[in-house]
């Protein structure tokens, strides 16, 4: 009876979403409560920031140099178009991140469509 329960009752993916979810704000209650501790002009937040932007920078450019999936079907020139036009707007448009990232993917998709037709 009780691994008949265990295996497949009725209750067990509620006890699940219950338990994911207290182990997710157990630590977000604890970053809480020692975020009034931390010093974000510290060196230490200052080296984890640079850790953050690095992993970030190593990302996209793996994304455009040795994409995964359908990225992968598109040229390389054509990814490195788009996200040079990406940056140029990010920049034109006073690092406006949506505007950057909106005019990158639209350049892909017309500059991919475009070898595609012609």
């Amino acid at each position: 009876m009780l691994e008949q329960s265990l295996n497949g009752g009725p209750w067990w993916p509620y006890a699940m979403v219950i338990v994911g979810g207290l182990a997710t704000y157990f630590w977000r209650a604890l970053g809480v409560a020692l975020s009034g501790r931390i010093d974000a002009g510290s060196r230490l937040f200052e080296w984890v920031a640079c850790v953050a932007y690095a992993m970030l920078a190593g990302l996209i450019a793996r994304m455009i140099l040795l994409p995964n999936g359908p990225l992968a079907q598109t040229a390389t020139a054509d990814r490195i178009a788009g996200a040079v036009i990406a940056l140029a707007i990010f920049f034109v448009a006073r690092r406006s991140i949506g505007l950057g990232v909106a005019a990158g993917a639209g350049a892909l998709v017309l500059i991919s469509w475009g070898r595609a037709v012609f």
